[in-house]
């Protein structure tokens, strides 16, 4: 599906988040690190931790830009 984005196609990573891939997979690393993606209890997620991050950057981004 090309029209869903995804941190898996690095060229939707900058448009959104405003961060490079690089700086990108240095955020995920850090997340990782800190333990942003055990096994829980309860509902697995259905996106992956870098999916969840591009949203969430996406979201703050635009939520910034719009203030």
């Amino acid at each position: 599906m090309s029209g869903v984005i995804t941190a898996s196609e690095p060229s939707w990573i900058g448009p959104f988040t405003g961060l490079s891939p690089r700086q990108f997979g240095k955020l995920i690393t850090a997340l990782r690190r800190e333990g942003a993606d055990p096994v829980r209890k309860g509902r697995p997620w259905s996106l992956p931790l870098e999916d969840r991050v591009l949203l969430v950057a996406a979201y703050w981004r635009t939520n910034l830009t719009l203030r």
